[in-house]
């Protein structure tokens, strides 16, 4: 190995050391943990390449460097490193007892002192280097154990190893015999802790064998060193607890069998009968979830044996469990069990142990103890619990009616000066809530009053408790199931008077408002229910009012409506439940529901009040439209499913459309939401033919409102409209061409005509563009308005007279010929206007063939 290197990391290690800045230590760190592993590397490289003279150590450099000559200078340099990996090493200890350095940064110091340290070794160290160089090697390797990185620790527990025999060796040739013997007993010191660090290593790495072998070894030297008993005992523990939670049964019964072994060999340093007692209880649970019919005299054996040791409720626990796995006799349970009440407990570890007794079916024996420790506890604060354990004993074995007794019992134990404590009162209250629940659920609802009833005994008059509302909310639904209206009311007033705010007091008001047929009542709270559903963080429990619950009580609300036939209060519901429903599928169904209950209420209604239904059936398929087009982004709601909500809602808008035409704007408005709603269907040749029809009639609706005294403004509005109707018409009716043959199809017609009145009435610039295209229609009737018709004729015939006293005689015969056309779809004002606009347009077409023959022709 270079010199040059060594010194290197020596300058390394010497900036380390002066470093206060974390992020800096951090970094060089890392450096020199790499540095010293490549040199390692380097090293056993050469080593392997190169044979060595005996007891040499390999300090030749790599094949691509020249070997420096060992000189004095050589020398100098070798020892300056090793005195930098010294002050490196002091430097980590106290670096890290003061939590500069991490765990991990200690081990990679450690690792590169000792490197270095290694590496600066000449051929034959004196004692006190050998000494470092140990002690060095062990630590470095115990901190890779600790850190999680065992494989990293062989290697220096092996140079450890290495260099304790080598002291050893060196101490044999000595002649100072009085000091012999206390040199060789160090040495065996730290060649135990070697050995017993290996057997951590190997435990980490899975290799048993090692591990066993290592401890036996250990295990050997404790006659010349018994203080290390007690740490050998508990280094066996703690593999013992390590294969344990690994799941490997049979090591960890080795494991703790050898820590109880070694633990009883010398009982000055003994490990302590709660110790020895802690590894026979964790014996006994490996042995038991090992195989506890295999292994069961095995796990009892040791159990008892830690019973012995040292008494622990724990232990008594342990034994009824593997008593009881085991299908041992009651008599045999009942004599553990009668060694245990020799002994003080606490009332919980009573409970769990009775507990434990009555879930394995082991019922007298349960109760018989149950009763023992009644006696033991009786006069306890904690007495309830008791009655409590009870009590859920007999409602598991449906043995209600012994149930109820102990429940009487506790009422009047509740009024005669022996209340149970609020812990025990308030998991009471849940019993018999859980009881009331399950008759609920099974119908039987006289006996979940009854339940009920237990527990409103514990409250006293006029006391305000959101729980007691909860109670009388509850209690309601039993007496509205019985048809015990007047006592439901009485309960819902309870309620109300606890807890007024509460949207489930409100939903029981609406519950009864709906059986007494009260549809005013009905709809308040249906709308309060609703306010309440915007507000989900002052529901009195958030555990239970979620953000799901007011839409779940609006559409049980909506569901009772219905049942009770009162369309009304549905609506109402029904419409707040729209607006807070973020489910597609649900918000549609819900729509769906809206629109065929307001239908059915429009079609029995007078017309002078349908209006403002109309137009709430207007905003459903509005907020339908709108749910639609947002629906991308919720990924449960697929494209098919898309489609067919969307085809339903634009067929309802079509048919509303037809059906209310005798209010044009309503007709209009439900066209075009039946055009929006089927741009999220495909567009196969009939969704086509729809939207075009739309589109066309929504612009005939607005040219026909804009015919009507309107101001000019609001008629500008209604004319614009229209042409953005014509406009996607257009586009549509394109498309639409290209799949079939529409020869008789007058839309092209309309279109011209349409978007001809709209720009003629808007004084638009362009409209002379749009002229050729009206004059190459052919003649077609299409009913078009009459006084339009005229109003067209007059407008073209107008304009080809200004055309023709400017001299533009090609554009005003056009003109002039287009209010001709227009002329023959005249009806009763034909003949006003035919004799005066024929004799008329032959004389200006005479002075058009005579202005002709004055005008250059063109070349």
């Amino acid at each position: 190995m270079a010199v040059a290197r060594l010194v290197a990391m020596g300058g390394l290690v010497r900036e380390l050391v002066t470093e206060e800045t974390p992020s800096r230590i951090a970094a060089l760190t890392e450096e020199l943990f790499q540095a010293a592993g490549s040199v390692s590397e380097e090293s056993e490289r050469a080593a392997e390449a190169e044979p060595q003279l005996p007891g040499a150590v390999p300090l030749s450099s790599p094949p691509e460097e020249t070997q420096l000559p060992c000189t004095l200078g050589h020398t100098a340099a070798l020892a300056q490193v090793e005195e930098g990996a010294v002050s490196l090493w002091n430097w980590a200890v106290t670096k890290h007892m003061g939590s500069v350095v991490s765990d991990e940064q200690r081990a990679k110091l450690r690792f590169v002192a000792c490197k270095l340290v290694c590496l600066c070794e000449d051929g034959d160290p004196p004692e006190g280097t050998i000494r470092r160089q140990i002690l060095m090697c062990m630590k470095t390797g115990k901190s890779w154990i600790d850190i999680g990185k065992a494989d990293l620790a062989d290697g220096f527990l092996e140079i450890a190893m290495s260099s304790i025999e080598k002291l050893y060796a060196k101490l044999l040739e000595t002649d100072d015999e009085a000091n012999i013997h206390v040199h060789k007993a160090d040495v065996e010191k730290n060649l135990f802790k070697v050995l017993s660090y290996q057997a951590e290593s190997a435990v980490a790495q899975g290799d048993f064998q090692k591990a066993m072998m290592c401890v036996q070894r250990c295990k050997d030297m404790l006659m010349k060193l018994p203080k290390e008993t007690c740490y050998l005992s508990i280094l066996c523990y703690n593999f013992g607890v390590e294969t344990y939670e690994w799941k490997k049964y049979e090591q960890s019964s080795f494991w703790l069998s050898q820590s109880y072994d070694i633990g009883k060999m010398d009982k000055k340093y003994s490990v302590g009968k709660e110790m020895q007692a802690k590894v026979l209880r964790l014996l006994a649970t490996a042995y038991f979830e090992w195989d506890c019919s295999l292994y069961l005299d095995k796990a009892l054996r040791a159990i008892s044996l830690a019973n012995q040791e040292n008494f622990h409720p724990a232990g008594f626990f342990l034994k009824v469990k593997i008593l009881l796995k085991s299908g041992a006799s009651d008599e045999d349970i009942n004599s553990a069990v009668a060694e245990f009440l020799h002994h003080e407990m606490s009332l919980d570890f009573c409970l769990n142990t009775a507990k434990l007794l009555l879930e394995h079916g082991r019922e007298s024996v349960g109760l018989d103890f149950l009763k023992s420790v009644s006696q033991q506890f009786e006069s306890s604060p904690d007495f309830g619990k008791i009655a409590l354990l009870h009590i859920e004993f007999l409602l598991q074995n449906k043995r209600e009616l012994l149930a109820k007794q102990k429940v009487e019992d506790i009422i009047i134990g509740h009024y005669t000066g022996k209340q149970l404590l609020p812990e025990a009162l308030n998991q009471l209250h849940i019993i018999l809530w859980d009881r009331a629940a399950k008759h609920y659920e099974a119908k039987s609802y006289s006996e979940a009053l009854h339940w009920y009833n237990y527990s409103v005994s514990f409250y006293t008059p006029g006391q305000i408790d959101q729980n007691l509302a909860k109670l009388q909310r509850n209690m309601a639904s039993c007496y509205l199931h019985l048809k015990q209206v007047d006592k439901a009311k009485e309960a819902v007033k309870e309620a109300e008077r606890c807890d007024p705010n509460s949207i489930f007091t409100k939903f029981s008001v609406y519950k009864i408002a709906v059986m007494e047929k009260d549809t005013d009542k009905a709809v308040a709270a249906a709308i309060e229910i609703g306010k309440l559903a915007e507000k989900p963080s002052q529901h009195e429990d958030r555990l239970r009012a979620d953000e799901n619950t007011g839409t779940n009580l609006l559409s049980l609300a909506a569901q009772i409506a219905l049942e009770n036939e009162q369309q009304v209060v549905a609506i109402k519901a029904l419409e707040y439940l729209s607006e807070h429903l973020q489910d597609c599928q649900q918000l549609f169904a819900a729509l769906k529901c809206l629109v065929r209950l307001m239908l059915s209420k429009v079609m029995a209604e007078d017309e002078e009040k349908r209006d403002e239904d109309i137009n709430s059936i207007l905003s459903y398929l509005t907020l339908a439209h709108r749910r639609l087009a947002e629906s991308f982004t919720e990924e449960k709601f697929t494209g098919d499913m898309r489609i067919l909500e969307a085809h339903w809602f634009r067929k309802v808008a079509w048919n509303l459309a037809v059906q209310f035409r005798s209010s044009p704007e309503k007709m209009r408005d439900f066209f075009l939401l039946s055009f929006k709603l089927s741009q999220f269907c495909p567009s196969d040749k009939a969704v086509l033919i729809g939207q075009k029809t739309c589109l066309l009639m929504a612009a005939a609706v607005d040219l026909e409102l804009g015919r009507q005294e309107v101001t000019p403004s609001q008629q500008a509005e209604l004319l614009t409209q229209a042409l953005q109707h014509l406009q996607a018409c257009k586009e549509i009716w394109k498309i639409l061409k290209l799949t079939g043959d529409f020869g008789e199809d007058p839309t092209d017609t309309l279109l011209l005509l349409y978007e001809f009145e709209a720009r003629s009435k808007l004084n638009d610039p362009t409209l002379y563009n749009l002229m050729e295209s009206v004059w190459e229609q052919p003649q077609i009737e299409d009913a078009y308005p009459e006084m339009e018709i005229l109003w067209l004729m007059t407008r073209a015939w107008n304009t080809g007279i200004l055309q023709y006293t400017v001299g533009k005689y090609r554009e005003a015969e056009q003109w002039c010929g287009l209010g001709m056309r227009f002329l023959n779809h005249l009806g009763s004002l034909k003949k006003s206007y035919e004799n005066h606009m024929i004799g008329l347009y032959s004389e200006v077409l005479d002075k058009l063939d005579r202005a002709k023959g004055f005008v250059p022709n063109e070349e």
